[in-house]
């Protein structure tokens, strides 16, 4: 979805320009492109959020693999629809409940 993908991309921008990093930033994306792989595959497996409010909403989430940023997803019929991308570090329980107007 636009938002997740917005913020992937100013992750990969940060990583890229700011820090002057472009291995870090080919990896952040190539492990996002993972990560989205898998979840293509197994979205089902993945348990609903533990935050109360995110289960309600039936969120669920997937790390990276490589990197401390994940996925927040919800499962529509045979899709997995990510509307959130966050650093690990982040409240990004709170941040997301926000943006979504979950409350």
């Amino acid at each position: 979805m636009p938002p997740a993908k917005r913020r992937l991309d100013m992750y990969i921008g940060y990583t890229a320009v700011q820090l002057n990093n472009l291995q870090a930033a080919k990896s952040i994306r190539d492990d996002a492109k993972d990560t989205k792989e898998r979840l293509s595959e197994s979205a089902n497996m993945f348990k609903l959020c533990d935050n109360p409010i995110l289960a309600k909403h039936e969120y669920r989430k997937i790390k990276f693999r490589k990197h401390d940023f994940v996925m927040l997803y919800r499962i529509d019929g045979e899709k997995a629809i990510v509307d959130g991308m966050y650093h690990e570090l982040q409240d990004y329980e709170s941040a997301f409940i926000g943006e979504m107007h979950l409350m």
